[in-house]
């Protein structure tokens, strides 16, 4: 198996590559953590080494892996790419597929992602092909959220736990694979242990910087002042990030002024208001002035 591009979680991937290398496979998989941390790619390189007709080595070009590699593989199936709600009809068309025997490589290989967006229905309908599948197929399922998952479903498959990739891995990894020049405390904490967090806040890395700024100087500067620093947060597509952000930097500048939790309360505030589709400008132009009430107006008065 190719794992070098895959970091952290050491454990489970020389359990899956001893599986590969003595053929013990199992019938179905839960790989569970944290949104991001890397389970759907290390399931995709497991399925190709389930598949492959050299016994998963390395850079194979067997005609499995050359299939797997131009997305043409007739054994293998991924459902639910990017994480949509899975409803009953397609965990029906995959379990009139399932019977149907291999035809590149020895065995079928499906994996649903985000399998917890699947409906109770949905849920139910899989569970027959837990119970009984093919010899010949194995199923990798992959969530974030365990909770969403009937017990019944959980019960059915060997449960992998993917354990949150450590921050001295994940700044080497944002620095030399991603090409970050530099990464604040504040930026590693939201990265939350995830490569596909910090993958995403790659692209608006200036705006989470000037994010940091802003909660800084909060209590430096008058309203005016605030609302024109304040400009960064109005990016409505990428909303709940930049508060998410915003949550971490007032957090860490809780030791300068008590009244950043304070803050942190009204930022939910604003997110909740946010979801309930309240007028979107208003909304953050509420948020700016409490804060800045919130530590400068009440600190004068007290």
């Amino acid at each position: 198996m190719e794992l070098n591009n895959i970091i952290g979680n050491k454990e489970i991937k020389e359990y899956l590559e001893t599986s590969i290398k003595e053929n013990n496979i199992l019938h179905s998989y839960l790989f569970l953590g944290t949104e991001g941390i890397g389970k759907r790619m290390l399931a995709e390189k497991f399925a190709r080494a389930i598949l492959c007709k050299e016994n998963g080595k390395d850079y194979c070009t067997c005609k499995s892996c050359i299939c797997f590699d131009g997305n043409n593989h007739p054994d293998y199936s991924l459902i639910n790419r990017e994480g949509e709600t899975i409803k009953i009809e397609k965990i029906r068309e995959i379990t009139k597929k399932v019977i149907e025997k291999p035809i590149v490589s020895e065995r079928k290989v499906y994996i649903i992602n985000d399998s917890d967006k699947m409906t109770k229905e949905a849920q139910n309908c899989l569970l027959k092909t837990l119970e009984e599948p093919p010899e010949f197929v194995t199923l990798i399922l992959i969530s974030a959220n365990k909770n969403l998952l009937l017990n019944t479903i959980k019960s059915r498959c060997m449960k992998l736990k993917f354990q949150d990739i450590s921050s001295e891995e994940l700044k080497k990894f944002a620095i030399e694979k991603l090409q970050y020049k530099d990464i604040s405390d504040n930026m590693l904490k939201s990265f939350g242990g995830s490569i596909g967090r910090a993958e995403k806040l790659k692209e608006n890395n200036e705006n989470y910087r000037g994010i940091e700024e802003f909660t800084r100087l909060l209590v430096s500067k008058n309203k005016l002042e605030t609302m024109q620093m304040g400009k960064i947060l109005y990016d409505k597509e990428n909303i709940y990030d930049i508060l998410d952000y915003l949550i971490v930097c007032l957090y860490s500048n809780k030791e300068q002024n008590i009244k950043y939790l304070n803050c942190i309360d009204l930022v939910n505030q604003c997110i909740t208001r946010l979801k309930a589709n309240s007028n979107f400008d208003m909304s953050i132009d509420s948020l700016i002035m409490k804060m800045w009430e919130e530590l400068n107006e009440k600190s004068s008065r007290n």
